[in-house]
């Protein structure tokens, strides 16, 4: 848990009014003093530190971004560009208006000290989970550097509350952090008393999970937990280790027959398609694709995870595998009432037109889709 403890005493009435000096815990555990409310200069670093603190700090307060956030360079990772990434979608032209604090990004996995200086930032959020670079980094640069973290269960996972609730302290916000903790909760609850007492369960394969970069059919999880939640049969049962991870071929080939069900993130679609090209038949042993049940969910990992869209795509999953238990959401209105919460804004048009989302959450014609 975020300890909080105040290292101010003997204050006078005058100086009550000025903010406190305060020890938090960071989410790597690292004590840091900060001054909630006083921070009017922020820089966020590493994967997903910016769309974490997007959801609840001040966008107006950021003097400076990496470059992978930034549209308006051409010389930046593109990688991801494709692909919604609501943060981008609500605040992008905030963001291209300012200096870079680093090139960010997946092939740039360190923190860029001087310029982070040269936006002159007097708080860091970063997500560079590293106990002895985060202390090397505030000595140098001579400010807070708070770190966050999501834990394996990303939206769902009691790290991610943790981190809404640090930033909340930190920047004086603690009814919006507390506020959209409480609606990941209600949406995760009501999902999963919908779908617990079902027991005619078809077996479902989610595939094309990111990992680092976009992958391919054989990519899954056999924890996923947004099955979890909704009460639903993963036909991947008995992997060595949890987690995101590859199957081989032969094992994909043999599950074919238990798959009713298949869930394709749309990230995924870019590399399925030229394997598809080479050979038409790599999906013949999956009834679910010979039955034409395979569904696009939205690609929820670019530069780390979208938490809302892996939020909506708990909706998603649960509707597609019980039709009949969710017959009243509409994933427009779904992905509009997420996304209000996140961001205060309604962005299901904006997202379902990325290019690599394909016109939204759907059904894929697998006669003709990969061709």
């Amino acid at each position: 848990m975020m300890a909080l403890s105040l290292c101010a005493c003997g204050r006078s009435e005058a100086e009550d009014t000025e903010p406190a000096e305060t020890a938090v815990t960071d989410r790597i555990g690292r004590t840091v003093a900060v001054t909630p409310g006083s921070y009017k200069r922020v820089v966020c670093i590493g994967a997903g530190a910016l769309r974490m603190y997007s959801y609840i700090g001040d966008t107006a307060l950021l003097c400076g971004v990496e470059d992978i956030d930034n549209t308006s360079l051409s010389q930046r990772p593109k990688m991801f560009d494709s692909v919604a990434r609501p943060y981008m979608l609500s605040y992008g032209d905030t963001f291209a208006a300012l200096p870079s604090c680093g090139v960010g990004g997946p092939n740039a996995q360190a923190a860029e000290a001087e310029k982070i200086l040269s936006c002159t930032p007097d708080i860091v959020i970063s997500e560079y989970e590293d106990v002895e670079k985060a202390d090397a980094l505030q000595e140098q640069i001579g400010v807070p550097v708070i770190t966050l973290s999501s834990g394996p269960d990303g939206v769902f996972d009691e790290d991610f509350a943790q981190s809404m609730t640090l930033l909340g302290a930190i920047f004086d916000e603690e009814e919006k952090a507390e506020a959209l903790i409480s609606f990941i909760r209600a949406q995760a609850d009501e999902i999963s008393k919908r779908t617990a007492d079902v027991t005619d369960k078809p077996h479902v394969y989610i595939c094309g999970l990111g990992n680092w970069g976009t992958t391919d059919h054989l990519m899954t999880s056999p924890d996923y937990v947004a099955f979890d939640i909704a009460h639903i049969s993963n036909v991947v049962t008995d992997l060595a280790s949890k987690g995101v991870q590859p199957i081989e071929e032969e094992k994909f080939t043999a599950l074919g027959s238990d798959m009713d069900i298949i869930i394709m993130d749309a990230a995924a679609v870019k590399n399925i398609k030229p394997l598809y090209a080479e050979d038409n038949t790599m999906f013949d042993s999956c009834k679910a694709w010979q039955n034409g049940e395979v569904y696009l969910q939205m690609a929820y990992n670019a530069y780390y995870t979208n938490y809302e869209i892996a939020l909506i795509n708990t909706w998603f999953i649960a509707k597609t595998v019980y039709p009949d238990l969710f017959a009243d959401i509409d994933m427009t209105e779904k992905t509009n009432e997420v996304t209000q919460a996140f961001f205060g804004k309604d962005l299901a048009a904006e997202i379902f037109a990325c290019p690599s989302s394909f016109g939204g959450y759907r059904k894929i014609d697998t006669a003709t889709f990969f061709d």
